[in-house]
């Protein structure tokens, strides 16, 4: 738990050893069956790729090829943690030095340390149930969990959860699994190809968290308000929660669903429809946050876009699923899945395949793939927060602006 400079904000390998002990075990299945599905995804991993690239014109930059990882719910926690302690060094850094090296700030953070460890925990076992797969763009590479040379970037695609939505939809195993993989592929796509989107993001997360002004123990107050919804909520509901994607790094597989508002063991921030991000954030970074939304977006739509397109081809029964993935959708949640979603933001996760799919629609129906692709030219080039939901002021700007 300690680190050079003094203890840290958070007990990671608790994070770890909590949310791997509290979370579900998956659907039930053989060994054998087991091993088929994970070979199975690496195969449709490997031949997504290449429809996604005929589809989209996009290849891969020469030495920025990532792996593709088929994991079980513990390796999903262990590596979205790994993440989360590479992304946040930064404010942790921050928090510690405001904070002090005295006996007192060792004691509290040590203590703060644990029971901050424990409810992220909490959080990402109930998290590690509902994602499909997850390109992780920055983690770092560890011997059971490689990344690109360089330090970042990986597939994941959590097998149980996979088969788990696929028995619950009662679709084709084998046409889900390579639908998800389109979907998972295209984001790797879209990072290989564009080596400059991962800097840009990065930039954009560390101003965001540079700009925090906000001591340990709110952000301890508020991981606690999230943790005691989910264990006010927990009784009563569902043993098996329907699925959620999240977007730890990037973004994740299709598997987002519409959250109402519900006040049932809601705490307070939960009343005025704020999820947590909103509650700590500066004026300064309620603008940055909505240019990595306008990005996120974009890469969320563009994946569903390119799925659609794709899946007609290879995905016999392609109709069927999506029509039961979005009555899905529609369907709603139980009322903890409700409540952690709008506490934890996820439920503007449906919004971003909405807007980004309308806006990578109508571009590529005024000037074509190729003139979409412009996108990835340079961060210029990206669209706006206005022009995400007005595709045309962005096709103005890049196709018949005085730069174009």
């Amino acid at each position: 738990m300690t680190s050079i400079g003094g203890v840290e904000m958070v007990d990671w390998k608790l994070a770890v050893t909590t949310a791997s002990r509290l979370a579900r075990s998956g659907p039930e299945i053989t060994r054998e069956e087991a091993r088929e599905v994970v070979a199975e995804l690496r195969g449709h991993a490997v031949a997504a790729e290449e429809h996604v690239r005929a589809f989209t014109g996009m290849t891969t930059a020469a030495g920025h090829d990532t792996p593709v990882l088929v994991v079980d719910r513990p390796g999903w926690i262990e590596a979205n943690v790994a993440g989360f302690r590479s992304l946040l060094k930064p404010l942790m850094t921050k928090m510690r030095a405001r904070r002090g090296n005295g006996p007192g700030g060792m004691i509290a953070g040590a203590v703060g340390g644990k029971v901050t460890g424990v409810e992220l925990g909490v959080l990402l076992s109930f998290l590690s149930s509902r994602v499909l797969g997850q390109y992780e763009t920055f983690a770092p590479a560890t011997r059971e969990l490689p990344g690109a040379p360089d330090g970042g970037g990986r597939l994941l695609l959590v097998a149980p959860n996979i088969v788990h939505v696929e028995r619950e939809l009662g679709v084709d195993p084998h046409d889900f699994r390579l639908w998800v993989c389109l979907h998972e592929e295209t984001h790797r796509t879209q990072f290989t190809a564009v080596p400059w989107l991962r800097d840009h993001l990065e930039a954009e997360i560390q101003a965001f968290l540079a700009e925090t002004d906000v001591d340990a123990g709110t952000l301890l107050e508020r991981l606690s308000d999230a943790v005691q919804a989910f264990t006010g909520g927990r009784r009563g509901e569902s043993a098996e929660p329907s699925a959620t994607g999240t977007a730890t790094d990037t973004a994740t597989a299709p598997e987002t669903e519409p959250g109402a508002r519900s006040g049932a063991h809601a705490p307070e921030q939960d009343i005025d429809g704020r999820s947590l991000v909103d509650l700590v954030q500066t004026p300064a970074q309620r603008e940055i946050l909505a240019r990595v939304t306008a990005v996120m977006s974009l890469l969320e739509g563009h994946a569903d876009y390119v799925m659609d397109g794709v899946g007609p081809q290879i995905v016999p029964s392609v109709v069927e699923i999506r029509e039961k993935f979005q009555r899905r959708r529609a369907a709603g949640a139980n009322r903890l899945d409700q409540i952690l979603r709008r506490l934890l933001g996820l439920d503007a996760k449906l919004r971003q395949y909405r807007d980004g799919e309308r806006f990578v629609r109508a571009v590529v129906e005024e000037v074509g793939m190729e003139g979409f692709n412009r996108v990835w030219t340079s961060p210029n080039t990206l669209p706006t927060p206005a022009e995400i939901t007005h595709p045309a002021e962005w096709i103005a700007r890049v196709h018949r602006g005085p730069e174009a």
